[in-house]
């Protein structure tokens, strides 16, 4: 499987991400900013950073980049798309995920090891999951809080669209503890907290998130 990975300008976590598609056992693609096309891959990985300084609002020049056009139209035919942190706010902008992602309670940037529980496995990045799941990736933001109005909230939560919850406490003000959701199709998914850097245990807090990257295998296969 040949997953892609998109670099833009002010991308941090492209290399973490290459790596963490690599350990799962597939080939990682680098995907630019400026491409018109996916190159063929197979899923598409949006990383975190900060892309393009997030002027504006953090993820707003980034979903209207000329590669963004081709991830919406490969995410509408059913490719699996992730967005991580700044690829989770690009994919909020870009409209392929509900919601938006603002300043953090308190106006403070967070970095910690965050426990959530894995609350649906009916998707593509969760798949090799267990429901109640409870996995510790570190989370590293600033504009981390998840925010929808009620309708949206509820539509979310009575679809089984809520993928991630954070436990232990609300780090970000994020309503209703949430950290990540996913399309209606389950093929898009997006999260604040990082999976990437949670691969082996030598170098991040455990190796839990690598289940997200395994996952997308297994979803591929059975597509």
């Amino acid at each position: 499987m040949r997953i892609g990975v998109i670099t833009f300008p002010g991308t941090l976590d492209d290399v973490d991400a290459i790596r963490a598609v690599r350990y799962a056992g597939a080939e990682p693609v680098a995907l630019w900013h400026g491409d018109h096309d996916l190159a063929g891959v197979d899923a598409v990985v949006v990383p975190g950073g900060f892309s393009y300084g997030d002027y504006l609002r953090a993820g707003a020049i980034a979903s209207l980049a000329p590669i963004m056009t081709e991830v919406k139209s490969a995410a509408a035919g059913g490719m699996p798309v992730l967005g991580i942190c700044n690829g989770f706010q690009i994919l909020c902008e870009a409209g392929l995920l509900p919601g938006a992602l603002v300043r953090n309670a308190g106006l403070h940037f967070l970095c910690r090891d965050q426990r959530l529980r894995v609350e649906s496995t009916d998707t593509a990045w969760t798949g090799a999951a267990t429901a109640g799941q409870e996995i510790v990736v570190p989370l590293k933001s600033g504009e981390g809080r998840f925010v929808a109005d009620a309708e949206t909230i509820a539509r979310l939560e009575g679809e089984g669209r809520v993928v991630f919850r954070y436990l232990g406490g609300n780090p970000n003000g994020a309503l209703a503890d949430i950290a990540g959701v996913a399309s209606a199709d389950g093929r898009v998914v997006g999260l604040m907290p990082h999976p990437e850097h949670a691969i082996d245990p030598l170098t991040g807090p455990s190796d839990d998130g690598l289940v997200l990257f395994t996952s997308v295998l297994g979803a591929a296969v059975g597509s």
